[in-house]
């Protein structure tokens, strides 16, 4: 189980200077857009333009923070507006979408799995304080979206902080997370290769 902090991540730049992206975690460990299985990141729209496709890809987005995006694509039948936060949207990373801002700059999460290879499932759950979150697919993430949550370990977690797993680095036990004060808002993204 590896931690992150989004804060501490570097910002990669597009190619098209439209904005960046900060790469949380891909699988498997040394893969390359044209060979990974799955992949999580957070990316920071600047300007608007267009998504590049990914053939065979399942994609899911969400809005982080910011005014949104408008996502369209005549011929697949999108007109899709990525608003308000924290409502995961899937569609096929075989559509290349044209990105409209709907004001300023936006920061969006983003799933995607190889189709036939591995699914996702996204979700953001309202934690309770005194209730806990627990996850135990062979492959995820789970990350605080606002509020603090503390693992069974102590660790105490923040806003842009989280955890993930993998086949190669799988949980031992079903993780679980126990909101602190307020509760928690937070995304699971749970991870399952396909039959």
């Amino acid at each position: 189980m590896q931690r992150f902090d989004l804060n501490q991540i570097p910002h990669s730049p597009w190619k098209n200077g439209g904005g960046s992206t900060r790469e949380i975690v891909c699988f498997p460990p040394g893969a390359d857009m044209d060979s990974f299985a799955w992949r999580i990141s957070v990316a920071t729209i600047a300007q608007p333009g267009p998504f590049s496709a990914f053939a065979g890809i399942d994609r899911q987005i969400m809005l982080l923070d910011g005014d949104g995006v408008q996502l369209v694509s005549a011929a697949a039948g999108i007109d899709h507006t990525l608003q308000p936060r924290w409502q995961p949207f899937a569609f096929s990373g075989d559509v290349a979408l044209d990105c409209t801002l709907l004001g300023g700059t936006s920061t969006d999460f983003n799933v995607m799995t190889r189709r036939g290879e591995w699914s996702a499932q996204v979700e953001v759950i309202k934690a309770e304080p005194g209730s806990s979150l627990s996850a135990d697919s062979p492959a995820g993430l789970c990350m605080v979206l606002d509020g603090r949550c503390k693992t069974a370990d102590g660790t105490l977690l923040e806003p842009g902080q989280g955890l993930w797993w993998s086949p190669s680095q799988p949980l031992q036990q079903a993780l679980v997370l126990t909101p602190q004060l307020t509760g928690a808002h937070l995304v699971r993204v749970s991870l399952h290769p396909s039959l």
